[in-house]
């Protein structure tokens, strides 16, 4: 039983690290935590409790990992810290044996953090682990998170099954798992109670939604299509193999869904994605641009590609750069290859420098500003509805459109969280948003 008198008023502060999905769980457990009487921390003010979700993705999320536990170790000397996340389940012993550390709690086990706090209130041993098999964990925990922007983000989906061999995440995360439709959309009606005009549907491999409950991902888009009110709806991220026309077309005639697409290639080569164990072809990736086009010419696509995989060639990649260059798409988000302990891309001969993954990354990088610019350009002159943010640049604030353009108007207050119909003008001052 959890002792509440130990946490009236204790003061704590969160750090998170890494995807929409991280954030949204963090939320979660800060309502636990207030819940019982946990207050957050004040800048300057010294908590009783950090808490660190991690992200392992690459190693540069690992070092991000250590550096956040070293500066919150000096901010809060005496606080107990607890890290929990990816980054704790694949390396628990790693951050256990880190100055300052308390507490390792694995990916399902932090969802169970006040119980592990309530044993820990008397106990000064550092580096305690708690984690579990994470392969032979089923139950799902819903989580939704507000962002510091008026957009929520709701965890419909956890755990991959698809083992591509260059990723940790199935061995971090588990067996995908999600709740039901049903207490989906109770969840998604919450986040409407409390103000959300815009949720972004997050998971793991969200397209696989419905496999531990024997429904479909379509399925839940068209219950949550079928909501009152005044809300929109943003997909996060869907695999090519699961991005069905089906799918396209009801988000194209949807009372709430946005003509707004992130989808993961991460290679442009045939070969390299057969080296990566991916289910799709560059072809059918082809087609499935095409196709979102054909319906909605305005629609945003958003597309993730990783360079310097082991096998990666030369050839290979100029193949993947000019396939993506041919791609009628608005944005790449690329990310360079980082060898992860337990993949078995670890068994491919050939391996790409860092200065040529570099190299690969930013001709990527430059590829994607020529395309968000044009797609920018396409939308000039063109009505909008804008769903304006509460934050502030100078005397400018910003919003976005249904297809995710970025537009920027003189600030005003009353507009905060209101979808307003414009009319999109020229570029800013800076080039990174269109004014109204």
């Amino acid at each position: 039983m959890i002792d509440n008198s130990l946490f009236n008023n204790k003061k704590v502060v969160f750090h998170t690290l890494g995807c929409k999905l991280n954030f949204a769980e963090t939320s979660a457990i800060g309502k636990q935590l207030s819940n019982e009487g946990f207050v957050k921390a004040r800048p300057g003010e010294q908590a009783d409790v950090c808490i660190i979700n991690t992200c392992s993705v690459t190693d540069t999320a690992d070092h991000k990992c250590r550096q956040a536990i070293n500066r919150l170790n000096r901010l809060h000397p005496d606080a107990i810290m607890v890290v929990t996340g990816c980054y704790a389940q694949l390396k628990p012993d790693e951050i256990a044996s880190l100055e300052g550390v308390d507490l390792v709690l694995g990916a399902n086990e932090k969802f169970s953090l006040l119980d592990y706090l309530n044993n820990k209130a008397d106990d000064s041993k550092n580096g305690e682990i708690h984690r579990a098999d994470i392969l032979k964990v089923k139950e799902f925990k819903p989580s939704c998170s507000r962002d510091d922007r008026t957009r929520f983000f709701l965890k419909v989906q956890d755990g991959c099954d698809y083992y591509c061999t260059y990723c940790t995440i199935p061995i971090a995360r588990g067996h995908s798992r999600n709740a039901s439709i049903a207490d989906t959309v109770e969840t998604a009606k919450q986040a409407i109670a409390e103000g959300a005009k815009e949720i972004v549907l997050t998971g793991i491999n969200t397209g696989d939604f419905g496999k531990s409950t024997h429904e479909t991902f379509f399925d839940l888009v068209k219950a949550l299509d079928a909501l009152p009110g005044e809300i929109r709806f943003r997909i996060s991220s869907i695999e090519p193999n699961l991005l069905t026309d089906e799918l396209i077309e009801f988000v194209a005639q949807s009372r709430h869904f946005m003509p707004h697409f992130h989808i993961p290639l991460q290679s442009g080569s045939n070969d390299v994605l057969r080296l990566m164990k991916r289910r799709y072809t560059v072809e059918m990736f082809a087609e499935k641009v095409h196709t979102i086009k054909r319906i909605l010419s305005d629609a945003f696509i958003g597309v993730d590609v990783i360079v310097g995989v082991r096998g990666e060639t030369n050839e290979y990649f100029e193949q993947a750069y000019q396939f993506i260059t041919s791609l009628d798409i608005s944005q790449l988000h690329v990310f360079s290859y980082s060898e992860r302990e337990g993949t078995k891309m670890l068994e491919i001969e050939h391996i790409v420098s860092n200065v040529e993954r570099k190299h690969r990354s930013e001709k990527l990088h430059g590829l994607s500003d020529e395309k968000t610019h044009a797609f920018y350009e396409s939308q000039i002159g063109k009505t909008a509805q804008v769903l304006w943010e509460s934050r502030q640049n100078g005397d400018k604030m910003v919003g976005f459109t249904q297809n995710y353009i970025r537009a920027e108007r003189t600030y005003d207050k009353s507009l905060v969280n209101t979808i307003q119909p414009v009319s999109l003008g020229n570029w800013n001052e800076e080039k990174t948003a269109l004014m109204v």
